[in-house]
């Protein structure tokens, strides 16, 4: 098992109950770019975070958590939580963590808005800008 501030790439996820957003860091975890976005629904998800953890062998797996502006946790963040241990039960080998991602999706829309994205295309990859805004938080906050 590698520690949490061992080089390689981290893959980051931003949960949601209908998409999931993930992200992936270059192997020196400078920069965290967009890997997609999959459907949650039915586990059909693991499928392509199977295929990511095969392609990009990431040494540690970030699940935004989302915490309250008050810093508590609410029903969310526990079923983040008890994915958090299923995960860490069938993947025993992989290093996971939460990163805290308050106002992510939030500022995503607002960056497409800007970018005058259609609501059809915000749509399409607002999780994934989530994701990666997860990442290049965690990326920055652990820079050794």
């Amino acid at each position: 098992m590698t520690s949490l501030n061992n080089p390689g790439r981290v893959l980051a996820l931003d949960i949601g109950t209908v998409r999931i957003g993930a992200a992936i860091s270059d192997p020196s975890r400078i920069i965290a770019q967009p890997l997609g976005v999959w459907q949650a629904e039915n586990n059909e998800w693991l499928k392509n975070f199977e295929e990511a953890l095969k392609k990009y062998d990431p040494s540690l797996i970030i699940l935004g958590l989302p915490v309250r502006t008050d810093g508590k946790k609410n029903e969310k963040a526990e079923k983040i939580l008890a994915l958090l241990e299923d995960l860490k039960a069938k993947f025993p080998e992989r290093n996971f963590s939460t990163h805290d991602e308050r106002f992510t999706t939030v500022i995503a829309q607002r960056a497409l808005l800007e970018a005058d994205v259609s609501r059809k295309g915000r749509k399409k990859v607002v999780d994934k800008i989530a994701a990666v805004l997860i990442l290049q938080s965690w990326l920055e906050e652990n820079r050794s």
